[in-house]
């Protein structure tokens, strides 16, 4: 691990839906978090409209890039490398983020890291609690992924345990927000209703719980059905809806599963540390109900504060901090977006010759960035 002295400057650039995240590290110290949303352009549909995502990246990048870099005080020749989510994600949205972090890097002559977006999800905690524990679980939730991970090493070594068969935890709660004719997005509507309503109102199914059904899977989409159709009894035999009372039960069903299954993969795997990240892991009773079991069990858990939980481009900036640190291989000029992206994968490496080490000599730092060019426009004009 690199000492203070070399800690890394790395911006991390994030698109993998309706944020445009701009974030620069040095080491495991956030410097600037920008961001710019496009939420309020889908809403208008009830989702995340690809080709809407899309545009919005290109208009917002190269202000959210300058900002970010002002809000750091840095000069953008002085960063150690530039990140960028590779994948998972919309692939449009993806490309966007991807071509802009090569063109920067390509313009700066700096090392470009393509990093998985799940495995970024875990490292932005290191920017709040420190050192990610060896090995470390996640619960990473959110509206396109509800999974369960172990890493024993977060630039090298993510292995998956259990994930979403259907819907995420992230998309029921739009979903049911939408029955409930309260907007988009769903999550945080239904996480402030819930606090004045009973969540043992209503028994909604737990999803996968069974004694047969797979351990760690997660399942929301008979949940999703359930509530729509009690919802919907109600609606024709002319009665009122509870709706805090339904999004606290909703609500319950929901964490009560994700925090039984997490705080379950600890203890067969003999890990004493949890993470939670992801958009829904702003939830104030998933943050609730996990302490609460973590501390019965004697789990200690790790959960970044809501900012740094929704996607942005600080978690990327602190992998690529991390793949710096560590010496891992830095991408190449034909790094692509992924949208399935594996999160075995945790970045994608290239030719390592391809490019300089960002504390390297000036003089082979020169020559190497004179090849990486030379290479870069073959590539680019192919």
């Amino acid at each position: 691990m690199a000492d203070h002295r070399d800690e890394p400057l790395v911006l991390g650039i994030e698109t993998s839906c309706d944020e445009t995240g701009v974030g620069i590290v040095h080491g495991t110290t956030l410097l600037a978090d920008a961001v710019a949303s496009s939420v309020d352009e889908h809403a208008r549909f009830g989702g995340v409209v690809p080709e809407v995502a899309s545009r919005a990246h290109l208009e917002a990048m190269v202000a959210t890039i300058e900002r970010a870099l002002t809000d750091a005080g840095v000069k953008a020749r002085d960063l150690d490398g530039i990140a960028v989510t590779a994948g998972p994600g919309l692939a449009g949205a993806l490309l966007v983020g991807v071509t802009a972090a090569k063109a920067y890097a390509y313009a700066l002559g700096k090392p470009l890291y393509g990093v998985n977006h799940l495995a970024s999800h875990i490292c932005v905690d290191q920017l709040e609690h420190g050192r990610l524990p060896e090995p470390t679980m996640a619960l990473l939730v959110s509206g396109g992924h509800s999974s369960l991970l172990l890493s024993s090493d977060i630039t090298s070594d993510v292995r998956p345990l259990g994930a979403t068969i259907d819907d995420a935890a992230g998309e029921a709660f739009d979903k049911i927000a939408r029955v409930l004719q309260l907007g988009f997005p769903g999550g945080p509507v239904i996480d402030r209703l819930a606090r004045e309503g009973d969540p043992e109102a209503i028994a909604f199914p737990r999803g996968l719980t069974g004694p047969r059904d797979a351990a760690y899977d997660f399942s929301f989409s008979g949940l999703k059905t359930a509530v729509a159709r009690w919802i919907e009894a109600k609606r024709a035999a002319g009665e009122e809806i509870p709706v805090r009372d339904v999004a606290a039960s909703f609500q319950e069903a929901v964490v009560d599963v994700l925090t039984r299954k997490a705080v379950r993969a600890c203890k067969d795997e003999g890990v004493d540390h949890l993470m939670i990240g992801g958009g829904v892991a702003a939830n104030s009773r998933l943050r609730a109900l996990a302490e609460e079991r973590c501390e019965r069990a004697g789990i200690r858990l790790r959960v970044p504060r809501p900012g740094l939980c929704t996607d942005n481009g600080a978690m990327v900036a602190a992998l690529g901090a991390e793949m710096v640190a560590r010496n891992r291989a830095a991408s190449d000029w034909q790094l692509s977006a992924d949208s399935s992206l594996p999160v075995t994968e945790t970045h994608v490496p290239g030719d390592a010759h391809l490019h300089p080490h960002p504390h390297s000599h000036a003089h082979s730092h020169a020559h190497s960035h004179d090849h990486v060019h030379e290479t870069a426009k073959d590539n680019l004009y192919s």
